[in-house]
């Protein structure tokens, strides 16, 4: 049986940007993407730590070391710049895998630097 669990977590990084002109999803720092394992046009739950808006989206990869997090199109209307943000993907895995199962948890300081990687 497979069980959908968290893959990885980029926990409070801020919001940089928003631009309700795009046609969505959200752009996130390249560099950002590969240390959580993220694949590009992957499927993300975001949670606004601010406001408790949660929704989801896709990811599009955003200049590489720049910190950048922008809330595209629709999005854009969940969360304001500077808006501390929870990022998570999920994946399928056998349940015989849970066990040892550990996903890759991502915590940020103010200028979304990582600060501790779990």
């Amino acid at each position: 049986m497979l069980k959908t669990v968290l893959h990885s977590k980029l926990h409070r990084v801020k919001v940089t940007e928003a631009n309700l002109n795009y046609i969505g999803s959200i752009t996130i720092d390249r560099n950002l993407i590969e240390k959580a394992d993220i694949t590009v046009n992957e499927k993300v739950q975001v949670v606004n730590m601010n406001n408790g808006e949660r929704f989801s989206t896709y990811v599009i990869p955003g200049k590489r070391n720049s910190g950048v997090i922008c809330l595209n199109g629709a999005a854009a209307r969940l969360a304001e710049v500077g808006d501390e943000v929870i990022i998570m993907s999920y994946v399928q895995v056998d349940e015989s895998e849970l066990t040892d199962w550990e996903p890759i948890l991502l915590f940020f300081d103010e200028n979304n630097n990582i600060i501790e990687n779990e």
